[in-house]
Parts: C-alpha cells; sequence; structure tokens
C-alpha cells in the first residue's frame, strides 16, 4: 500500500516554515502541525520544492546565524 502522498498524483501543497526558518510542504487540504506556518507559496510538490531550492539558501537553523552574529 502506498502512500497517498508519495505516489506522484498532482495534490496541493503549501510552503511552510518553522520558528527556526526551517522549510517544509504540507498537503494544502490538512491542518498545520504545530509550529509550522504557510509561507505563502502553494502549488503541485514539484512548484513548491522548486520554490524552497530557491528561497532556503541558508541551510542552518536561525538560532545558530544568531549565535554566530548572522541575524
Amino acid at each position: 500500500m502506498s502512500d497517498k502522498y508519495e505516489d506522484g498524483d498532482d495534490r496541493r501543497y503549501l510552503v511552510v516554515v518553522n520558528h527556526e526558518d526551517q522549510y517544509s510542504i504540507w498537503p494544502a487540504e490538512r491542518p498545520l502541525p504545530a509550529g509550522w506556518t504557510a509561507e505563502g507559496f502553494a502549488g503541485d510538490k514539484a512548484a513548491c520544492l522548486a520554490h524552497i531550492e530557491t528561497v532556503w539558501t541558508d541551510m542552518r537553523p536561525k538560532s545558530l546565524r544568531q549565535a554566530m552574529g548572522e541575524a
């Protein structure tokens, strides 16, 4: 049995971000998990992942960037 979100269908996803400025995607029809907010971009899985690749250029968590003096 395959996961319905991993089988290549054309579902709509949201790009979400947490308090550490870490990005992910989330199925648009599901309530957002605690600690995550919609970033403002939505589309199919490939479009959302491409958007994340463009905007998430520093993979370090926000707290680490701040500790290193790079707000």
